[in-house]
């Protein structure tokens, strides 16, 4: 009911800006702005425009996240989470992430909230089908009610049932931004609110008969629905409520032919609530013992309140120099303490700490060279990492537009997420108080951008005290673990698209080696997206066809597992899967400001040898569907 109303207060909102009097109905119209004036505003203020072309990278975003996937396996319901094929770690935190990080895929944290500039009031609708029995809907509208002020709001909903049994997802992400500044542009402010909700039905995967029926394509259950699952009374559910606003006044604005020197000073603050709950009508003994026999409830929660002020200077000659210094407080837990036969689980992970960060960037004759570093200087808990800290340098060169090259090297040591350090459950297994060491990561990256000859990653990363789930000998279920070895990790991804008149291959690839922590550390060797496509302008330009096949592929592996209460994967070696190819059929259209999408998923899956079509161990990959959406842009 809520995710409801929050639809139709946008679908209000909207409807009320676009209805005119009579009086504005009868003006002469005024000449359409460019599309450049309708600008995107990142959180680090780098500003791109909003782009209606139909293109390869835009069916690639038709989908959940309305982000390129590349690297990540969907689970056979929308709204449900991913297994990672690859690993980043460009994340730059100095304090631990939140529970249950499964879920997390479609929360938009801080650094994901764009703002935006209009000359006129903009929409965005997204609609697409979901498998069954529901859809997924975006609504997106922004206005600048002034040249100096602007706001947005948006909702994202999800809801569908699944082909399985007792899988349905129901998501929601409602957030409102705003962004200002002066006529003189010296004093800029912006602000979100952002609340959101991730519902997931949980059953533990496929029993063991359903899988060897699943496996041996039993004709008899091709509807997915009458194949067993391990129970049908669990959900889990995260869910957040975070206020954000930052603002910045520039001291000293020198500007001229010649140069300038400009001194800012501002300051940013926040606050986020979240909780992740499991519940679940009746034990399932194969997670072990339970407190209860009944109703088994886990609730977790964070408390975060950040503020932070800053210093900046940009000369023209000696380039733009930053310093900072921040708080924050936490308070993650439970309601009540453990006490167990040998030992008390304690319910809080309580604390403060204080940070201290510098950046450094210049610009050249097409160099770039930039750093920045950041460190907690104190606290008042080191249960949960007050001595993380970060260090970051790097070199770019652009040549106009047609090549670009950087080399970056980043040094990171942060304490693990917070539910390796302190976990509470009904689940007696699931109840720990660790004692971790920070994790440390260091990585090389190279890349290089080019129009003529494509695009190039390589990245070497290696990580000590690399912090795990993982299932002991003579257990059932995962905990906490930290590699005793160091982990090295070896990554190289190339894109390239070729053109044949009205034809196009677009291709990604990328190899994957693990040279050491391999029991610890999964990933396929190699993945692959390729796309072969037609797209020409018809009927007197009126519609732009787009049509093809993009085939995926991953090589076996020993893929992560995946646990519901925690709502985590964890570390398996007994079980390798993958190695199927994937291939969508699609058919899409603009026609003005609208984009149409069909997209035929999955054709390979109606004769796929489903020996390793999974997407987790016990949770097979989902099957062929036929899906629609479009996205439908309106500019007044």
């Amino acid at each position: 009911m809520k995710n409801t109303l929050l639809l139709l207060l946008v679908m209000l909102v909207t409807a009320t800006v676009f209805s005119q009097t009579p009086r504005e109905a009868s003006r002469p119209k005024k000449k359409k702005p460019p599309i450049e004036d309708y600008k995107i505003i990142s959180y680090a203020r780098d500003t791109t425009f909003v782009d209606t072309t139909l293109s390869i990278q835009k069916k690639y975003n038709f989908n959940y996240l309305r982000r390129d996937n590349f690297g990540l396996l969907q689970f056979s319901n929308v709204g449900e989470t991913y297994n990672s094929l690859t690993y980043s770690f460009d994340r730059l935190n100095l304090k631990p992430l939140f529970a249950a990080q499964s879920h997390h895929f479609n929360y938009k944290e801080i650094e994901d909230v764009n703002y935006y500039h209009v000359p006129t009031p903009f929409t965005d609708l997204y609609f697409k089908t979901a498998y069954a029995q529901g859809q997924q809907l975006e609504a997106f509208f922004t206005v600048n009610t002034s040249p100096q002020f602007n706001f947005s709001i948006s909702y994202k909903g999800v809801r569908s049932l699944g082909k399985y049994q007792h899988i349905l997802t129901s998501t929601g992400n409602f957030l409102f931004t705003a962004n200002y500044h002066n006529k003189s542009e010296r004093y800029a402010a912006r602000g979100h609110v952002a609340a959101q909700d991730i519902m997931n039905q949980e059953n533990g995967g496929l029993k063991d008969s359903s899988l060897r029926l699943f496996i041996n394509d039993d004709p008899e259950f091709k509807d997915r629905g009458r194949l067993d699952v391990k129970f049908e009374d669990a959900a889990n559910k995260l869910e957040g409520l975070r206020f954000y606003g930052d603002h910045y006044y520039e001291l000293l604005s020198d500007r001229d032919s010649l140069g300038h020197s400009i001194l800012t000073v501002g300051n940013s603050i926040s606050y986020e609530h979240k909780f992740f709950r499991y519940d679940q009508d009746k034990p399932f003994a194969p997670y072990g013992p339970s407190y209860v026999t009944s109703n088994l409830s886990t609730r977790t929660k964070l408390d975060n309140f950040n503020v932070k002020g800053f210093v900046d200077y940009d000369n023209s000659l000696l380039g733009k120099i930053t310093a900072w210094a921040g708080y924050t407080d936490l308070n993650y837990g439970y309601k009540s303490v453990l006490i167990l036969d040998n030992g008390t689980i304690p319910n809080l992970i309580k604390g403060n700490m204080i940070e201290a960060g510098a950046a450094y960037q210049k610009r050249y004759r097409g160099f770039e060279l930039s750093g920045k570093g950041a460190i907690n200087v104190a606290g008042a808990s080191k249960t949960f990492g007050v001595d993380g800290n970060y260090l970051q340098g790097a070199a770019s060169f652009k040549l106009k537009d047609d090549y670009s090259a950087k080399a970056s090297i980043t040094i990171h040591s942060v304490a693990p997420n917070f539910n390796f350090q302190l976990y509470q459950s009904d689940y007696k297994n699931y109840n720990w108080k660790t004692n971790l060491n920070n994790v440390k990561t260091q990585e090389l990256k190279f890349e290089i951008l080019t129009k003529k000859f494509g695009n190039a990653l390589v990245s070497y990363t290696g990580i000590d005290d690399y912090t795990y789930f993982g299932i002991k000998v003579n257990d059932s279920t995962p905990t906490p673990m930290q590699a005793s070895e160091r982990v090295d990790y070896l990554k190289i991804k190339a894109e390239k698209e070729f053109t044949f008149g009205q034809f196009a291959l677009e291709n990604t690839v990328m190899y994957q080696q693990v040279l050491s922590g391999e029991n610890v550390f999964n990933v396929p060797q190699f993945i692959t997206r390729n796309s072969f496509y037609y797209q020409n302008h018809l009927f007197k330009r009126a519609l732009f066809l787009q049509t093809g096949v993009t085939f995926q592929y991953f090589t076996k592996y020993n893929m992560n597992a995946y646990d519901p209460v925690l709502a985590e994967f964890y570390v398996q070696n007994d079980q390798e899967l993958g190695g199927f190819p994937l291939v969508d059929l699609f058919f899409n259209a603009k026609i003005r400001q609208t984009r149409i999408y069909f997209i035929y998923e999955n054709f390979t899956a109606l004769f796929a040898n489903k020996n390793e079509y999974f997407a987790a161990p016990g949770y097979p990959y989902r099957d062929n569907v036929l899906r629609f959406g479009i996205v439908w842009n309106f500019f007044l």
